[in-house]
């Protein structure tokens, strides 16, 4: 039976207790677990760092809900991210990234992987030719973030995939802004998927988390192997939280979707707004790309506006209804200063975004108050 998203994101991994007959796993508070006889573990269970059965839960919901063979549960994306990466890359090994990644993705290349002897260059995703021209014999990763962090710059995973396992290398899809019920990249090629679930996964602003889904069980295997060697793993009431997220995903993606349509609606017809970037407008380059891989276009949207940084900043600061604040993802709006904030570390770089950039996490409040407050604010 081919269970549909939203039966996934509340049954995978989550079968009624057996003892109770508790309809939610429990948070299992638990470090150690007692063993029948040496080397007789219960059920699989020894010690919490290498396996705790609402990690579990989470773990295997993530990989029914995005389709891979075996999903990992970490401490926060960043995590998930050093962990993947130290399991699949070695010293002298080279690593192709968007020109527009996230922040601290592009910190733990520059400042942490660099200095351990990977290289990386980054590459405009959304061209093909680019990316192919990128790629070296030491090329281990592709890796991809569509849309992207914080300018929404679209990738065909399709098209990506089939270049790096030409490459022999590995294609990694950074799905956060998607969310697995807006995008599936194991379906379109992508061996990996990262997820920071701090976002939309947990959906709340409550948790700090992350994952990977493996598309293969022999990837898995590996990518669970360091994940109990390095120990940076979800803990049992995170990954509770987590779960509990995972279960509204996709109502809360339908709003967030229906909100954001309605946000691009004023913001390209403000005069003080000169650039609106979302996926969902038919100008946006990467549209029909992201029209082929996507069921709706996110609740991410960023513009620029008239008057550069100073006004920018100014209309963050003159928000109400939208929170200023960093991360995103969760039911409450969120209004932020990419190159003061969030893409700090990127200043300098290649990777630095414009000065006179406002992001916004559209929420899921009543529609026509996010309108007015945005309005208010623009001025």
């Amino acid at each position: 039976m081919n269970e549909g998203f939203e039966t996934l994101a509340i049954h995978a991994g989550q079968e009624a207790d057996p003892h109770t007959g508790a309809v939610v796993p429990p948070i299992y508070a638990v470090s150690t677990y007692k063993q029948d006889g040496v080397g007789g573990l219960r059920s699989g269970y020894e010690y919490s760092r290498s396996a705790n059965p609402t990690r579990t839960a989470l773990e295997e919901c993530l990989a029914a809900v995005e389709g891979g063979a075996r999903g990992l549960a970490f401490a926060s994306g960043l995590a998930a991210e050093d962990t993947l990466l130290r399991t699949v890359c070695a010293p002298g090994d080279h690593v192709l990234i968007p020109d527009d990644a996230y922040g601290g993705t592009f910190r733990l290349f520059a400042k942490v992987l660099e200095r351990w002897g990977v290289s990386y260059d980054p590459v405009p995703l959304g061209d093909v030719d680019a990316v192919r021209a990128a790629v070296r014999p030491e090329t281990k990763v592709i890796w991809v973030e569509t849309p992207t962090n914080p300018l929404l710059g679209i990738a065909d995973i399709a098209a990506l995939a089939s270049i790096a396992h030409d490459a022999g290398a590995l294609l990694v899809v950074d799905n956060t802004f998607a969310s697995p019920y807006l995008q599936q990249p194991v379906a379109l090629g992508a061996d990996v998927v990262v997820h920071s679930t701090t976002k939309y996964v947990g959906g709340h602003s409550d948790v700090v988390g992350g994952a990977l889904v493996a598309a293969s069980a022999e990837l898995g295997e590996r990518l669970a192997y360091h994940q109990n060697a390095m120990g940076a793993v979800a803990g049992p009431f995170d990954a509770w939280l987590t779960l509990r997220g995972l279960k509204t995903l996709a109502v809360r993606m339908d709003r967030h979707c229906d909100n954001a349509e309605r946000v691009v609606e004023l913001l390209a017809s403000h005069p003080k707004v000169t650039q609106v970037l979302y996926p969902g407008l038919p100008e946006h380059p990467g549209h029909e790309v992201a029209a082929k891989q996507m069921r709706r276009f996110g609740g991410m949207v960023s513009f620029r506006v008239a008057g550069g940084e100073e006004a920018a900043v100014e209309v963050c600061n003159r928000a109400k209804l939208f929170t200023l604040g960093e991360s995103l993802g969760g039911v409450e709006s969120l209004i932020e200063h990419p190159g003061r904030m969030t893409h700090a570390s990127a200043a300098g770089s290649p990777l630095e975004v414009p000065a006179d950039l406002v992001r916004l996490s559209v929420g899921i409040e009543t529609v026509g108050d996010l309108l007015a407050d945005l309005s208010q604010a623009l001025g």
